[in-house]
């Protein structure tokens, strides 16, 4: 029997990790979010999952959720994420800082076995080498998003080093699903393509990423846990196919039979690096699946949007 936290736990990562932790009647998950960007309906309605709405970066808010649960594992997924987003609210990004220490803070004195810590493909910058992998050192990060999740890397080393609270760090790669907001690259191609609506693209729309299908975050992340895998170390959790974002929405108005034509803006002045490709080759491991292919994925959301 565990008990669980999952902060975010009303975000696309966080609800599809309590989904799949709760399948075990023996796991207590607890999901904390302040609904800033999360939604309560993606919560599972499970008998074994709690939502508490609560700010993760005010102490004073988390302090009693710790002193009531006597958590074993904690998934710290609250964040502030979406590159224009985090552009137009760089302050409520740094913020996100005062979390990191209230997660810590808190699992060290209360007998927490392991943090899980949601970084991001974004620590790496503008690529070095591709594809990256989790040895690269990240050192071009310069937005404070970017930041933001490499000082979250600095404090579960330390924290480790100086406590002994073991840590993991996930490095995710542009998850999509069903319960991703609207207001990113796939649902929003999505729904333009089914109302055969333009589809926007940034520039040329050469720039490249890789995109990783829910289900296949969601069981890295558990294999993680449940088998006492790459405890104090780095994982990188995607998809090693590269695409342009021009291929991408191409694919889509090709899957979803859209008369939609794509159009091009001006490219971003910042955030939009050229090009995202993990090494996920400890994670292959980790997974001993194959993972979902990227039209395999996009029929889901195009069949999801389709029938709402």
């Amino acid at each position: 029997m565990a008990k669980i936290l999952i902060t975010g736990g009303a975000g696309q990562l966080g609800s599809a990790l309590a989904l799949k932790l709760s399948e075990n009647p023996d796991h207590t998950i607890i999901c904390v979010d302040n609904l800033s960007t999360g939604n309560i309906d993606k919560v599972p309605n499970r008998d074994n999952v709690k939502i508490i709405k609560a700010d993760i970066n005010n102490y004073a808010d988390i302090v009693p959720i710790f002193g009531r649960f006597d958590f074993d594992y904690v998934f710290h997924y609250a964040a502030v994420v979406g590159v224009e987003r985090t552009l137009q609210h760089p302050i409520n990004v740094l913020a996100d800082i005062e979390g990191i220490k209230n997660v810590l803070s808190l699992s060290k004195n209360s007998g927490v076995k392991r943090v899980f810590y949601s970084s991001s493909s974004e620590v790496y910058g503008e690529p070095f080498e591709i594809p990256q992998n989790e040895q690269t050192t990240p050192l071009n990060s310069r937005l404070p998003y970017a930041i933001v999740k490499n000082v979250g890397e600095a404090f579960m080393r330390a924290y480790e080093k100086e406590y002994h609270l073991n840590y993991t760090i996930f490095r995710f790669f542009n998850t999509y699903g069903p319960k991703q907001s609207h207001d990113f690259v796939i649902p929003r191609f999505v729904k333009l393509a089914l109302n055969n609506k333009p589809i926007p693209i940034y520039g040329s729309g050469n720039q490249t990423r890789s995109f990783c299908y829910i289900d296949d975050n969601v069981d890295t992340c558990m294999n993680a846990l449940e088998q006492n895998l790459y405890v104090n170390d780095v994982l990188n959790v995607g998809n090693d196919m590269e695409i342009s974002i021009l291929d991408l929405a191409k694919k889509i108005v090709k899957l979803s039979g859209s008369q939609s034509e794509i159009i091009h803006l001006p490219a971003l002045s910042e955030g939009d690096m050229k090009r995202r490709c993990p090494d996920i080759s400890k994670m292959k491991a980790v997974l001993n699946r194959d993972l979902v292919a990227i039209d395999n994925g996009l029929n889901i959301m195009i069949d999801h949007y389709r029938n709402l």
